[in-house]
């Protein structure tokens, strides 16, 4: 079963009631080399209907440094998840890269894109 690591809004129940219509299982992790940053919203017209009132999206950005990682959780999730989950975040211009969380397991992460890519 794939994981997906959700430092933002992907942890909170109402934004996985209404991306997945139902609540995720999921652990505790962090996600190493990377540091915590923002992203301005700059089109909140057609933004998620969950993510109106935010200015700014919660982002993170790869340093590689071993010193800094990001917390956040670890949800098991279906194929099925992962393309609601791509369809959510697409709003706010994220793309989903593979990572190695603090736990070992490999994750799916979203991270900033600025070109928009699916």
């Amino acid at each position: 079963m794939p994981l997906l690591f959700s430092y933002g809004t992907l942890q909170q129940e109402s934004v996985q009631l209404s991306t997945f219509g139902r609540l995720l299982r999921g652990e505790a992790d962090a996600l190493p080399g990377f540091e915590p940053s923002v992203v301005s919203d700059g089109n909140a017209q057609t933004q998620h209907p969950a993510l109106r009132s935010a200015a700014y999206h919660r982002n993170v950005t790869h340093n590689g440094r071993n010193d800094c990682s990001v917390s956040g959780t670890a949800f098991e999730v279906t194929d099925d998840d992962l393309a609601d989950a791509d369809r959510y975040e697409r709003h706010a211009s994220y793309t989903r890269v593979e990572a190695t969380l603090a736990s070992g397991r490999r994750a799916w992460v979203y991270v900033h894109d600025p070109e928009g890519r699916p």
